[in-house]
């Protein structure tokens, strides 16, 4: 007899070995006929996975997380088949699921077309339409050597060479095709109706660029078909918000072969920037932050007793000068330390919180450049509070507050919670461990925050927070951190005088809000499509006149908001005025002023705002109330 513990907590008794599919058979037809796997005792498994023993077990359909991703998995399947059966030359290599779709590497003689991506897709329909059944069996290793050899499968060859000897591997068939895998799968092709292949790309045969060059096709696939519509107008939207497009267009910056992985910041995009530093510089001001300064050069002694020079020797920057061996700083916290270290301090002084714009360098690989959001040199609001065990929660708590605030004035208000706890290889006494975590977690609570727990993601040396903001359309991003650390401080020796007269080690969290400033500003204009928020927009008014009679107008009307602190432009061109009009429109600028004779004699300018909006003509005095309200509010 088996007992299967179902996820409502109800139990059922079947004879003997039971299938995850006669489970969900013997619950119902439609459940049935939904199923694409089970978990069992929290291992995913195909519906044909016999149950020997009583177990507790959950029937996974598309509507599940792991449901969708046996969906991509089992595409990756599908697109080898098809590019087999089109292509019977070509070679395949690996397919893995990646975020919100799937990808497999192929070795063939030519580079593949778009011709040929649109044929592989409907090969694809065609086989999922076929509704055949995918068949697991298992080998041992040497024989799936040998029978993936005498398919010419040569990758495929090498991969289980690669496995220990005495292992079985499982193979997948579904039709003509059968592939390595450990699995699960979709019980039949029929399960996989929404999917679109999305481009072709080059890879190294695993990673390494000695080796052949394969070709990578993405794909993406989904559950039901209004989520693919969903994913594909999203990126349509984001193809449109591209910041590297935008940033040409609106003339803020630009990357150069001369220096790669860093920014030529243009005066527009300067001004951006600008206004997020201070911005940021007010927050560390108002909030008890003491700015200072790090150098860029440090000793490699130093990154050898924190412990980066062994994680990340291969992402620094390094040079040597009078034989002393130096590294460009990644980080700032080292140099946090040390300035720390300067004088004796007192229980009395904490909690002590440095803030720091951080200039950074790390060695990223080229392949992983992406415009401003993934670079090799970086600034970042970098900052770190020293203080007791008993001040964590007090300091966590403040700090959430805070984020939101920075956040909400940027234009996010929508914000992903994760606290990363402990992970299995770790320093530190449980009992500290406990104190962290729940100082983190009831920091969240205390803010009103619901927050998910990702258990083991925490660091080495302490558990922390992680702020993830969503856009405009939907995506998401890991901006703000709150980390715990425990060891750092001690590693550099860094040590506070305690109330009972005895010195100790502080505490130390690493927090950042906005994180990567150029990431950020990327982040930003992606958000609001590079119609940025009047306060952040690099050129807040346009002044132009109708003809050369109001040139002195004009210039007067642009002085006077000048002086009031407003970044203006303007247009006295011999050109039409719809033509200005449409131009500086195009530039998505906040506001355009129009003069003509009337507006000059009456003191007055005629508004036109963003988006091609008549907002009439009024005083210059009311304008200046209007943008200053404008920036006031962060609207």
């Amino acid at each position: 007899m088996v007992q299967i513990t179902l996820a409502d907590g109800s139990k059922r008794d079947f004879e003997g070995s039971v299938t995850v599919a006669e489970v969900a058979q013997s619950i119902s037809p439609g459940l049935a006929k939904a199923a694409l796997g089970g978990k069992l005792g929290g291992k995913l498994v195909d519906t044909s996975y016999a149950i020997t023993s009583d177990a507790p077990l959950t029937i996974v359909t598309a509507r599940d997380a792991d449901g969708l991703e046996m969906i991509r998995h089992s595409s990756a399947h599908l697109l080898a088949y098809a590019v087999k059966e089109l292509f019977p030359d070509a070679q395949v290599t690996i397919g893995p699921v990646i975020e919100n779709g799937f990808y497999y590497d192929f070795s063939y003689k030519r580079p593949f077309t778009p011709e040929d991506l649109a044929a592989i897709e409907k090969k694809m329909t065609e086989l999922a339409a076929k509704d055949e059944p995918v068949v697991r069996r298992v080998l041992p290793r040497d024989e799936a050597v040998a029978y993936f050899k005498g398919l010419g499968e040569n990758y495929k060859a090498e991969i289980i060479a690669s496995i220990p000897s005495n292992e079985d591997v499982s193979l997948y068939r579904e039709g003509a095709f059968e592939d390595l895998c450990r699995g699960p799968h979709v019980p039949s092709t029929g399960k996989l109706k929404y999917f679109r292949l999305m481009k072709v790309a080059g890879a190294y045969w695993r990673g390494d660029h000695r080796n052949e060059m394969l070709q990578r096709i993405y794909g993406t696939a989904w559950a039901t078909k209004d989520e693919l519509a969903q994913y594909l107008h999203m990126l349509e939207e984001a193809e449109k918000r591209d910041h590297r497009k935008l940033g040409r267009e609106l003339d803020l910056f630009h990357i150069d072969e001369h220096s790669p992985g860093t920014v030529f910041w243009h005066a527009r995009g300067w001004a951006v920037w600008q206004e997020v530093e201070q911005y940021m510089r007010r927050v560390y001001r108002d909030n008890g932050y003491q700015e200072v300064k790090g150098p860029q050069l440090l000793d490699k002694s130093l990154w050898e007793k924190t412990g980066h020079w062994d994680k990340y020797r291969e992402n620094m920057f390094t040079t040597e000068s009078e034989k002393r061996e130096y590294a460009l700083k990644p980080m700032n916290c080292p140099g946090h330390i040390l300035i720390f270290k300067q004088g004796v301090k007192s229980y009395r002084d904490l909690p002590l919180r440095y803030g720091e714009f951080g200039a950074c360098h790390r060695n990223e690989p080229s392949g992983g450049l992406h415009g401003i959001m993934r670079v090799r040199a970086f600034t970042q609001d970098d900052g770190h509070i020293f203080c007791t065990e008993d001040q964590i929660l007090a300091e966590c708590t403040a700090y959430t507050a805070l984020l939101q605030k920075v956040y909400a004035d940027f234009g996010f208000t929508d914000i992903i919670y994760k606290v990363a706890t402990r992970p299995e290889q770790r320093i530190g006494a449980d009992a500290v461990w406990d104190k962290a975590e729940h100082a983190l977690i009831e920091s969240l609570k205390a803010s009103g925050c619901d927050f998910e727990i990702s258990p083991g993601d925490g660091a080495f040396y302490g558990p922390k927070i992680e702020y993830t903001l969503k856009d405009a359309i939907g995506r998401q991003w890991q901006c703000g951190t709150m980390q715990v650390d425990f060891s750092m401080a001690e590693r550099l020796g860094a040590e506070y005088v305690g109330e009972d007269g005895a010195r100790h080690t502080p505490v130390m969290l690493h927090r950042a809000i906005v994180g990567s400033l150029e990431r950020f500003i990327g982040i930003l204009i992606e958000q609001h499509a590079g119609a940025m928020p009047v306060w952040l927009a690099p050129v807040q008014v346009m002044v132009t006149g109708i003809t050369d009679a109001q040139a002195d107008y004009v210039r007067h009307v642009a002085k006077t908001l000048r002086d009031q602190g407003l970044r203006v432009e303007t247009d006295l061109r011999n050109e039409k005025i719809t033509y200005k009009i449409r131009e500086h429109s195009l530039q998505k600028l906040p506001y355009i002023l129009v003069v003509g004779d009337k507006e000059k004699a009456a003191g007055a300018v005629a508004v036109r705002g963003r988006g091609n909006l008549d907002l009439g003509v009024e005083p210059l005095e009311a304008f200046s109330k209007r943008i200053a309200q404008d920036i006031s509010s962060k609207a």
